[in-house]
């Protein structure tokens, strides 16, 4: 059966190493990704693997949110997992790359690899391009804002479909510091995606050449033995917690690396936010509480040197494992500073908000705690 799908005799003695996709034409945050399926199965194959590409689901939060549909969201997080844990688990790969793109795809993605514990990478998608609408760049909240400025009679019908045509103009997920940009980041800094995954426009050489570094990477992992349990750890955590913080992440990241943390077995609870919050502040300036866009971080150089900065100051663990199989402070060690005359990534003497912009509140209405 195997022969059937493109094994040839040399192919038998080689690691197989599994692609994980969550290709699908529901969403832009997904459209690309069977493309950067084939590029990390070249790479895998390139390092003497043999990559074999497998798909999963995705549904589009921003398309559902405001129906019935929305119901699905955390439940397809769960499917994604589970779907992933069972197509690698019952063909017994040896390696697994996992590439997400939308909302839930990068938790899911992440709690299969946790429950597989076995040599494994996890690919962002990339980021969308921004609209232009009147020389402004634009995104997909500038549409759910123009829609109040319509009922408000600020804008008319025509400039509402303008609006509404230019936001979106390709493929990638939601261009600011929305869940997906955010989980992308965290995964990083926790150590389970190569660096500089999280901040890559989704059509570029860039991303093009991170698929293919993973696959190599995975294989790297697989002759090492280094599986996701000695990367995932309670320090690994807290350095995604950190990352978090700075830059001014979605408060949804706090439900999902609590799930990332308990599939692992690591115990993570939910106060370790605000420890580790009262000594982070946020530094990013971007959407959609700041200014700027993801894509126009990564023309600064990404989140790699706000992680040095963190880690110059104490605030990111250096010795965690990552899936370079270096540490964070090994991977670090040359990354440049941003340049002088950017206003992107405020410094820590003028931090956009001194401690953690998220608050786990507690009482009668949440005696467990809300974000």
């Amino acid at each position: 059966m195997l022969r059937a799908v493109g094994f040839e005799d040399a192919d038998f003695n080689k690691p197989q190493i599994g692609i994980a996709s969550t290709w699908s034409m529901v969403t832009p945050c997904n459209m690309h990704i069977n493309k950067l399926a084939e590029e990390a199965a070249k790479g895998a194959n390139q390092a003497g693997g043999k990559a074999v590409i497998f798909n999963t689901i995705t549904i589009s939060d921003g398309i559902s949110m405001g129906t019935e549909g929305m119901k699905y969201s955390l439940v397809s997080r769960e499917v994604i997992a589970d779907s992933i844990e069972t197509v690698a688990g019952c063909e017994g790969f040896d390696g697994v790359v996992t590439i997400g793109g939308c909302d839930k795809n990068m938790p899911g993605c992440l709690i299969a690899l946790a429950r597989l514990n076995r040599p494994c990478v996890f690919v962002y998608g990339g980021t969308i391009m921004p609209g232009n609408y009147k020389n402004t760049k634009i995104d997909v909240v500038s549409v759910f804002e123009a829609v109040g400025q319509h009922a408000k009679h600020e804008l008319n019908d025509q400039e509402l479909k303008q609006v509404e045509s230019t936001a979106i103009p390709g493929a990638g997920s939601c261009g600011g510091m929305y869940t997906a940009n955010t989980m992308a980041s965290a995964i990083e800094a926790l150590g389970m995606s190569l660096p500089n995954s999280s901040a890559q426009n989704a059509i570029s050489n860039d991303k093009k050449n991170d698929c293919i570094a993973a696959g190599k990477a995975v294989m790297n992992l697989v002759k090492q033995n280094i599986l996701p349990k000695d990367i995932m750890t309670k320090k690994a955590f807290q350095n995604a917690i950190t990352v978090l913080i700075a830059l001014g992440g979605s408060t949804n990241a706090v439900l999902h690396l609590l799930a990332m943390a308990h599939a692992i077995g690591v115990k993570l609870s939910i106060d370790e936010f605000t420890r580790v919050g009262k000594k982070v502040p946020v530094l990013a300036d971007l959407r959609p509480s700041g200014k700027y866009m993801m894509s126009e971080l990564i023309e600064i150089g990404g989140i790699q040197p706000l992680m040095k900065m963190l880690l110059d100051k104490g605030l990111l663990h250096g010795d965690c494992l990552t899936v370079t199989g270096k540490t964070l402070a090994e991977n670090l060690k040359n990354v440049k500073h941003y340049p002088k005359s950017q206003d992107i990534i405020h410094s820590f003497d003028d931090p956009i908000k001194k401690d953690s912009h998220l608050v786990i509140l507690y009482g009668n209405l949440a005696p467990e705690g809300a974000v």
